[in-house]
């Protein structure tokens, strides 16, 4: 995993190192963008296969490697509950929890019930100023939605976009607000292209991961209209997570 400069565990920061084969540009990226390899479970000592322990087992064994370098240690565990534990993470700012338990068997090719990703998200108040045309079954209607914010001087600015979330009877619904709002131009300054321009009347919600380094949202989903605000009404958000 990579760390952004507050010491939390960021996916932006890690991206650039995925799927690179350039030797020379990874030798660059080692040095500039450093990760480390978390440790969590141990499937075999030398030829001997533990997957058929209990992962308290095979926790146990790992912990007595004891292994830590440079770039790689051994994940901690986390001694509250699982409730306790997600809240800390969340007041932690951090991505979420891996959830293993303690008395499952490692199963290979297969994800299974014996572990859980719990994702954190973060909830924020868009304004729709217009959206994409889909493909597939969405061919010819809408696709996703593009979404902004009012900066500190309230002016209206990009923040991405969001495809998931939707029903089909919150697409069609969407679809007849849309009409009488088309405009030509766009209310927001983006380069942009192909969209269907609105007049920024509407106001939303979407849950996300995190921001982006350059104020994007990142995997964000929808989570329906806010007819109880205004567009003047809305702000980048603290990161309060849920």
């Amino acid at each position: 995993m990579a760390f952004n400069p507050y010491g939390r565990t960021s996916f932006e920061a890690l991206q650039p190192r995925m799927h690179q084969r350039n030797p020379a540009a990874i030798a660059a990226l080692a040095r500039t963008i450093p990760v480390t390899y978390m440790i969590f479970d141990l499937l075999h000592i030398g030829d001997r296969p533990l997957i058929d322990l209990p992962y308290r087992t095979r926790r146990g064994l790992l912990e007595q490697i004891g292994l830590r370098g440079s770039h790689w240690q051994i994940a901690p565990q986390l001694p509250d509950t699982g409730a306790d534990a997600l809240a800390e993470s969340r007041r932690n700012l951090l991505e979420g929890l891996l959830a293993k338990r303690t008395d499952s068997t490692y199963q290979p090719w297969r994800r299974s019930r014996g572990w859980l990703k719990i994702k954190n998200t973060l909830d924020q108040e868009v304004v729709i100023v217009g959206w994409h045309r889909g493909t597939g079954r969405r061919a010819g209607h809408i696709g996703s939605l593009l979404l902004a914010v009012n900066n500190p001087a309230g002016e209206l600015v990009y923040i991405g976009t969001v495809g998931t979330g939707f029903t089909q009877a919150t697409l069609d619904d969407l679809e007849v607000r849309f009409q009488p709002l088309q405009r030509d131009t766009p209310a927001v300054d983006t380069d942009v292209s192909d969209v269907v321009w609105l007049e920024p009347r509407l106001v939303g919600e979407v849950s996300f991961t995190e921001w982006t380094g350059d104020a994007r949202l990142r995997h964000p989903s929808w989570r329906g209209l806010r007819p109880d605000k205004s567009p003047d009404q809305v702000f980048r958000e603290p990161p309060t997570q849920t």
